[in-house]
């Protein structure tokens, strides 16, 4: 007799749609000749110095477990990096857990908050990771929209109109992935006023804070006077240090949250993996000078599309974060799916269409630019040919 896997499954699991990321991603591997725009994969190899540390420690034979909330070497560097760079002071043996990937860090801080019913606040156009994490906790997203002519900044009454006896959470993703926005410091002042008085906690998801190309002081929502008791900050490696394949994350938040945090953290993973810990010790310790070449080089491939756009006179917010560019395709009269689908079709250059991060994202496209010059100067060619073509 066979099973009844419809029966058999959690519907919440079952029905959940797939990353509109990967589905772009997948298609155009199934293809010869493509030139990918679509991950927010560094083109850099993560640097050697970093790589040798955790080369050197396998030669070493430290491949035992870590501490489940991770090497206190590490945890060490972490709160030091906090305080240095945003004054911000976390205990390492309390306040700290090392997580796989940031990834890793949302779903635990979610899971350990929300309860069946709760309201999750999250802004869109966003990382498609949040709503899918939040309804696995048994939780409710509420999707807020973001809007170009705002600069995508969740703006404070958008955020006060969305807030109800059931809001439990609050989700920050800035510099945002796909847009490339930023939060000033006086926006997320603006943010906490309206969370004063509430019993909301905030997940900051600062993966890409790091790379930032305002003159401006890094800041972080946990900064901002009275949240530190009410946000989790989660952080990692992959973005700022091209440090995706070695899976390193951390949660910074109150010690209320993280020993219960810790305790999922235990059950579900054990902890991160070694290797990886002590390579992210040396990013941390001696990696500055690598992050600010990097974040040079993403500046460059940042103008130049922004060029590109102009030449071609497509709208195109200007991102001051992040390694994305959300140019506003709303005039070729496609939906954002079919214009990437045909141009990934016609032109074989892959990017993903606005609306896999959501409703407020139709109508736009993100593209990429954590790609070597010459890969978006191939694209770029393409990009006039095929818009010639649907203007012909």
């Amino acid at each position: 007799m066979s099973l009844n896997y419809d029966e058999l499954l959690n519907p919440v699991a079952r029905d959940m749609k797939p990353s509109g990321i990967r589905k772009f991603f997948d298609l155009a591997g199934s293809m010869q000749d493509v030139v990918t725009l679509s991950i927010g994969e560094p083109d850099f190899k993560t640097p050697w110095h970093i790589r040798e540390a955790g080369i050197r420690t396998l030669n070493e034979g430290k491949t035992a477990y870590t501490p489940n909330a991770g090497l206190v070497s590490l945890r060490r560097a972490v709160s030091s990096y906090m305080s240095r760079r945003f004054g911000l002071t976390y205990d390492p043996d309390s306040e700290v857990i090392v997580t796989v990937g940031g990834s890793e860090g949302i779903d635990v801080t979610m899971r350990t908050l929300l309860r069946l019913g709760d309201e999750v606040l999250i802004p869109e156009p966003c990382f498609v990771c949040y709503a899918p994490l939040a309804q696995m906790a048994g939780a409710v997203p509420v999707t807020l929209a973001t809007y170009e002519k705002d600069a995508f900044r969740l703006m404070p009454e958008t955020l006060k109109a969305a807030i109800t006896p059931k809001t439990k959470l609050l989700v920050l993703s800035y510099p945002n992935n796909p847009t490339g926005a930023v939060m000033s410091k006086s926006d997320y002042e603006a943010i906490a006023e309206v969370l004063r008085g509430t019993d909301v906690f905030v997940i900051t998801d600062e993966i890409y804070i790091e790379l930032s190309y305002t003159k401006q002081p890094l800041v972080s929502f946990a900064a901002i006077d009275g949240m530190r008791e009410r946000t989790v900050v989660v952080n990692g490696f992959s973005k700022a240090y091209a440090m995706t394949g070695w899976r390193m994350g951390y949660l910074c938040g109150p010690k209320e949250l993280i020993k219960p945090a810790l305790k999922l953290h235990q059950f579900g993973i054990m902890s991160a993996p070694t290797t990886s810990q002590f390579a992210a010790v040396e990013a941390l310790e001696h990696g500055e000078e690598d992050v600010n070449m990097m974040r040079e080089k993403y500046n460059m491939r940042r103008k130049f599309l922004l060029r590109t756009f102009e030449e071609l006179e497509i709208p195109c917010f200007e991102p001051l974060g992040a390694f994305y560019v959300f140019p506003n395709i709303s005039r070729f009269g496609l939906s954002s799916e079919d214009f990437c689908r045909r141009f990934l079709e016609e032109e074989k250059v892959a990017m993903v269409p606005g609306s896999a991060f959501g409703e407020s994202g139709e109508g736009f496209a993100r593209i990429s630019y954590a790609y070597s010059m010459d890969h978006l100067q191939i694209a770029v060619e393409r990009l006039k040919r095929f818009i010639s073509r649907l203007e012909g």
